[in-house]
């Protein structure tokens, strides 16, 4: 489960602002292992509700999606009804419930900030993860991460100047890029790169609506709302509803999301264990 996000109540909605961008990426990194994509075993670690798994499907060899909340996987088992043998397993990143060399892929999709680490601590929980996707990967297998950098966090997302303070918070909450590739050294794994989708956003036509902030339900596509308490909610909301009233909520956004175009909202790190 997320420290800080209500899965159980943001599924239902989840999916009305948030989407899956960056999927070539990680097929492309797939056709790097031992084995080819299409014969390849793939887990999803922290699936959600399954829209990298939709993504990869058809051309992978199999997949297993696991994920905390029950809620989620719900959602997951919906979308993939139709996608032959998948697998759904509840289960924590921390204690994957695979035997060893299970797989031949593990991709894991903005989830690493969920797990309960800050920066004031040693990234405990982070080696745990690490440590589990090195024991299920086959020799020569791939692993992809997908997370955020620390200067996307800042300048990424036109909306997060609202909620500065929740933001704080967040940030402390995603391992650096240095760390990620630490961790995947510790386990053997060697990085070959770190890859961004430039210019996608991962909720899509969504994230451009100025006035989304006002709603609940697209506040859902980003758990980084849920960090902001009611103080700096109200302020954010009464913001936004200003700069509609004045009819300046264009330009904040266009303002706000200057950087994004060149340095991107999600980064890949990609890393495979020895064959």
């Amino acid at each position: 489960m997320s420290s800080y996000e209500d899965y159980t109540r943001a599924s239902a909605e989840y999916d009305q602002t948030r989407v899956a961008v960056g999927e070539e990426i990680v097929l492309g990194a797939l056709t790097k292992g031992r084995v080819p994509p299409r014969s390849a075993r793939l887990l999803d670690a922290g699936c959600g509700t399954g829209s990298y798994a939709a993504a990869v499907e058809a051309h992978v060899g199999s997949l297993t999606l696991l994920d905390a909340s029950e809620d989620m996987l719900l959602r997951a088992r919906k979308k993939l009804a139709d996608a032959d043998g998948a697998e759904f397993h509840q289960g924590w990143l921390q204690q994957l419930p695979f035997d060893d060399s299970s797989f031949d892929a593990v991709m894991t999709n903005q989830v690493l900030h969920h797990i309960g680490d800050d920066d004031g601590g040693s990234w405990t929980e982070h080696e745990k993860v690490f440590a589990e996707y090195g024991r299920v990967l086959r020799p020569g297998g791939v692993l992809v991460v997908n997370t955020c950098s620390q200067l996307q966090l800042r300048h990424g997302y036109w909306y997060y100047t609202l909620i500065p303070a929740a933001v704080g918070v967040l940030r402390r909450q995603y391992a650096p890029l240095s760390v990620i590739e630490r961790l995947a050294a510790q386990n053997e794994l060697t990085v070959t790169g770190r890859f961004v989708p430039v210019g996608d956003t991962i909720q899509g036509p969504a994230y451009f609506d100025g006035a989304g902030p006002l709603s609940a339900s697209w506040r859902l596509g980003d758990s980084t709302w849920s960090l902001a308490d009611e103080e700096e909610l109200a302020a954010a909301t009464e913001k936004v509803a200003a700069l509609r009233e004045k009819d300046e909520l264009e330009n904040f956004v266009a303002e706000h999301d200057a950087r994004r175009d060149s340095i991107g909202q999600i980064t890949f790190v990609v890393a495979r264990f020895p064959a």
